[in-house]
């Protein structure tokens, strides 16, 4: 007599963060509701994560709702830093919906949609500055630069500060992993200091910005009213670290997994080479198969019953966005299979509802411009390295850390 041996999801484990699927390929068929080690429940289902992103009555994005952060409410108060810093991705309605609103006026798809030719010409001198070198890191050298350079040029920041703003990001990207357990001082203190430097930068190119609006995002966002309402400074400059945070970091990871799934299935890179125009498919079924965001979360504030099980007010829910987007139910024709002519529009790669990603747009612009003019431009690319590429320490973001390429 055969036993199943129990599903183990450890998103620390580095197994699980080189190839997760197959875990989340078991709580889909046999544990779609699963209790973690610290007590979280996980929900896979597509439908169950529907569910909880859209019902903002019941589940909050405010994670000091929960009783795990409540139980850190001995850890030391951070010298300049206060619950003012907390951009509006973890606020809930009204407030989300009036900062969400006047953030919107500024980035507009009209607006957004203007950058694709400066999208394109930074995608065309990264790779001239690598072209007769026959080879590069394609994360150092394209992902990772290109989504920088265009949230920086968004908020109008100098080309010579986009380095210390890579730093800061760095920082500030690991706080998107939820505290189950209590940070310690030393990275809290370390959030802190990029918190209080970003924001202190900002603070002075918003001052200059004021002087003379342009036509960047920031001008946009400084400008920014409806109905005689206008983001407070300390709003503004918590929008935007959030922009230099979200902006580009998955974006970072959308470009890096597209560049790896492509080179993983050559069957896909040659239908790809013999119809440019499926870049758009490219991209949606990248977000799909391997989405830069895993995991997202809510705070039940009201009792509520997912797929079987009843949710507590306090509890803090992981949503396995990774897992509901291979969900049988929602794409039935081989869902574990990469195949860039699918219709893969029913993914939940950039979040569903009132949070959905603001980004979005961009992120897709970026991703299909990045990716079509690489392989263009170096019909041969392939990897110098087998395996599993080495992925980034962060647990809710998937991303490459390096992938060593020629052509």
């Amino acid at each position: 007599m055969t036993t199943t041996q129990p599903i183990v999801f450890n998103p620390l484990d580095p197994a699980f963060r080189a190839d997760p699927y197959p875990i989340y390929r078991r709580l889909l068929a046999e544990e779609p509701v699963h209790i973690t080690m610290l007590g979280v429940p996980a929900f896979s289902r597509h439908a169950d994560c529907i569910q909880i992103l859209k019902d903002h009555k019941r589940f909050s994005s405010d994670d000091r709702k929960s009783a795990t952060y409540q139980s850190f409410e001995s850890l030391p108060d951070l010298e300049g830093v206060s619950d003012l810093d907390r951009p509006f991705l973890f606020f809930d309605p009204p407030d989300h919906t009036r900062l969400r609103r006047l953030v919107n006026l500024a980035f507009s798809a009209k607006a957004v949609e203007a950058l694709r030719p400066r999208v394109q010409e930074i995608v065309d001198e990264l790779l001239d500055a690598v072209a007769d070198k026959g080879e590069m890191d394609a994360i150092a050298a394209l992902a990772y630069p290109l989504p920088v350079a265009v949230i920086c040029e968004m908020l109008g920041v100098p080309k010579e500060d986009q380095s210390q703003f890579s730093e800061w990001s760095e920082v500030l990207v690991q706080s998107l992993d939820p505290d189950l357990l209590p940070p310690s001082k030393e990275v809290l203190e370390r959030r802190a200091w990029a918190i209080r430097e970003s924001r202190e930068y900002f603070r002075q190119l918003v001052a200059k910005r004021r002087q003379s609006l342009g036509n960047d995002i920031l001008s946009g966002l400084i400008a920014a009213e409806d109905e005689g309402d206008k983001l407070t400074e300390g709003e503004l400059l918590s929008t935007c670290s959030l922009l230099l945070v979200a902006g580009h970091e998955t974006t970072v990871n959308l470009i890096g997994n597209g560049i790896y799934r492509l080179l993983q299935h050559p069957d896909q890179l040659a239908k790809f080479k013999a119809d440019w125009d499926l870049a758009p498919k490219v991209v949606e079924e990248v977000l799909r198969y391997d989405p830069p965001v895993q995991f997202d979360g809510r705070v039940c504030i009201e009792a509520a019953e997912v797929g079987g099980y009843t949710v507590q007010p306090g509890q803090f829910t992981l949503l396995l966005l990774g897992a509901a987007n291979r969900d049988p139910v929602v794409f039935p024709d081989d869902p574990d299979t990469f195949d860039i002519t699918r219709d893969a529009n029913g993914h939940i790669a950039f979040g569903y509802g009132i949070h959905f990603c603001l980004g979005a747009p961009l992120a897709r612009i970026e991703g299909q411009i990045a990716l079509r003019t690489l392989f263009q431009r170096f019909p041969n690319l392939h990897r110098t390295t087998e395996g599993f590429p080495a992925y980034r320490p962060q647990i809710t973001l998937r991303g490459i850390s390096s992938l060593p390429v020629a052509w």
